[in-house]
């Protein structure tokens, strides 16, 4: 099996490489309206953002730096098939502007767009992005009617175009059936909070790139296309920055198209495939460690396991994850430019599965790994 993974450095308020209805999901951050940081990226595309903001006018400036961000979501609806998905991240923003602090709902303002637009709103995520600042407060602290709550959530917008999606032949219904996720893992990830990603450190970008661009975390990425795709599908990411869209696809199997305006990032995404083989599958492997404490956790309370994974020959909850597998990155190749491909192994290559099977032949467990030990800590 392999994936193809093509970058584009060009505006994405027109996706004119990308035909109608051929996308399956999109994953994306864009720039957060009224964050300084992203002002002159605004200004640059409608220099009356510059002078809204210089006219410290910050309703018009938000509205403004909106409408450039409406023309993506008119593309992303073009492009997304019936039953594909829209999942994107956005913080709102607080400024203080004529000595007035405010806040500015990006995720209001865009979920209403999309909804115009013709998308379907689905429940949201709320990403809750601890900070462990010892004066969390702003304002004037203990005083009352003075200080202001502490924003330290983003949310994660989920949305459909057109109806539940169909799977309407074997090779489809097949690919959705090795794409499952774990029954365990389906609990945590389909929760409307989310509180065990945290925006730090990626091993695979600088800091310096990191920090321009505000990437959010691999796991968050990773674990949307999962939920919201199936393998071979294409994920498009319009606003990809420094590519952790790009490279969460890479390792969960899907092809992917990614289209950045700032093509200073272009040796960032580039530098993926140098290490993205052992990162993905070091992920992959923790993943399968935490499920084989899961079930021995569950042996030792008691509880019966009913079915058998097929490829890795572990207990599994339900039918639905009897043929789900993780494929392991075998090669990557530059083969253009601007597209990589990445080659996978089929069949299952942890050792340590092997070793469950053995320690199953000999009718013991493996030994017990408390759950918080396997966190992965290379992202």
């Amino acid at each position: 099996m392999e994936t193809t993974h093509k970058l584009f450095f060009q505006s994405s308020g027109n996706l004119d490489k990308i035909q109608s209805g051929s996308i399956d999901l999109i994953v994306t951050s864009p720039p957060y309206p009224m964050i300084e940081m992203w002002d002159d990226i605004f200004s640059k595309q409608n220099k009356a953002v510059g002078k809204a903001i210089g006219k410290q006018d910050g309703n018009l400036a938000f509205e403004l730096m909106h409408r450039i961000l409406d023309s993506v979501w008119d593309e992303a609806f073009r492009v997304l098939k019936n039953g594909g998905f829209a999942c994107i991240n956005i913080g709102d923003a607080t400024r203080s502007l004529k000595s007035n602090f405010a806040i500015y709902p990006n995720h209001a303002r865009i979920l209403q767009y999309l909804v115009k637009t013709g998308f379907t709103a689905l429940p949201e995520i709320i990403w809750r992005k601890q900070t462990n600042a010892p004066n969390k407060f702003m304002g004037s602290g203990m005083l009352p009617a003075g200080a202001y709550v502490t924003l330290e959530h983003e949310y994660i917008l989920i949305l459909r175009k057109g109806g539940k999606r169909e799977f309407k032949n074997d090779s489809e219904r097949h690919a959705r059936r090795r794409s499952a996720i774990f029954w365990e893992e389906r609990n945590n990830f389909f929760s409307d909070i989310w509180l065990d990603i945290k925006g730090s450190r990626q091993g695979l970008i600088d800091k310096a790139s990191r920090k321009r661009s505000a990437a959010f975390p691999f796991e968050l990425a990773y674990r949307l296309i999962n939920m919201y795709s199936v393998k071979k599908d294409t994920v498009l990411d319009p606003f990809l920055g420094t590519g952790t869209t790009m490279a969460a696809a890479m390792a969960a199997a899907r092809n992917s198209i990614g289209y950045e305006i700032d093509n200073g990032f272009y040796d960032s995404v580039i530098k993926i495939r140098e290490n993205i083989i052992d990162l993905s599958n070091h992920h992959m492997e923790n993943r399968l460690k935490k499920h084989i404490v899961f079930v021995n956790e569950r042996i030792a309370s008691g509880k019966s396991l009913k079915y058998k994974n097929i490829p890795y020959g572990f207990p599994v909850i339900t039918n639905q994850e009897k043929e789900l597998v993780l494929n392991e990155l075998k090669t990557i190749e530059m083969i253009q430019d601007n597209l990589i491909q990445v080659d996978y192994f089929d069949n299952p290559q942890t050792p340590f599965c092997r070793e469950w099977e053995e320690s199953v032949m000999e009718k013991t467990v493996l030994p017990q790994t408390r759950t918080h030990d396997l966190q992965l800590e290379l992202f």
